[in-house]
């Protein structure tokens, strides 16, 4: 048997019960209830979506990102190598082991990304508009990100080194730390922020407002 094995389903297990969790939290949203909206539509809910996954997304639509460009950045870094690394977990669990380019990918994805995360953390730490307002998630769920990411980073190595081929069950131990992790904390955004844009995208589309239909 293959001495992962236990710990490849203990990671299904955590993923799945992070999938039913934010499932439930997705469902307890429907409750409140939809209010309908008597006003005539001035433009397009699908134009609007489209928008808020397209344009909307870029820096300069949004205040904030533009004043801050250096972290929208880091942010998106952060993201992009937050899902490889579970991507790459999806593939050590189904024994579907990258290539060598395909590695080195891995690797300078994972690399920019806890770089990214660790430097969003040195400014939460030390920005006097940020650490007043702080408050212990936003410690711990970088903390369990980075962590992840070095990992993920590390297992990249195994079969190579002794120490990579070591990362390899620890990554998959954090990952599920951090799956379960995920519901009850700030990480749950990546989840659902996509529910929230096409929320945005509809109504605001449908107002004409993003998508110049209105008057």
């Amino acid at each position: 048997m293959d001495l992962l094995f236990p710990l490849k389903l203990l990671v299904i297990a955590g993923a799945a019960a992070c999938l039913l969790a934010l499932g439930w939290q997705f469902v307890r949203t429907l409750r409140f209830g939809r209010r309908g909206d008597p006003s005539v539509p001035s433009g397009s809910a699908a134009a609007g979506i489209l928008y808020a996954f397209g344009p909307g997304m870029a820096p300069w639509a949004k205040e904030s990102a533009r004043a801050h460009l250096p972290t929208w950045i880091a942010g998106v870094l952060y993201h992009v190598a937050a899902f490889s690394a579970f991507a790459l977990l999806g593939l050590n669990i189904a024994d579907r082991l990258p290539s060598r380019d395909l590695d080195l990918v891995f690797r300078v994805v994972l690399v920019a990304g806890l770089a990214a995360g660790l430097g969003l953390l040195v400014k939460r730490l030390t920005s006097p508009a940020l650490h007043p307002i702080s408050c212990p998630d936003d410690f711990v769920a970088n903390a369990l990100v980075d962590g992840f990411l070095a990992l993920s980073l590390a297992s990249t190595w195994a079969g190579e080194t002794g120490w990579g081929t070591a990362a390899l069950p620890l990554s998959m131990l954090w990952g599920t730390v951090l799956l379960l992790y995920v519901p009850f904390g700030k990480i749950r955004h990546c989840f659902f922020f996509f529910y929230t844009r096409v929320l945005f995208g509809r109504f605001f589309g449908r107002r004409g407002v993003l998508t110049g239909g209105g008057s």
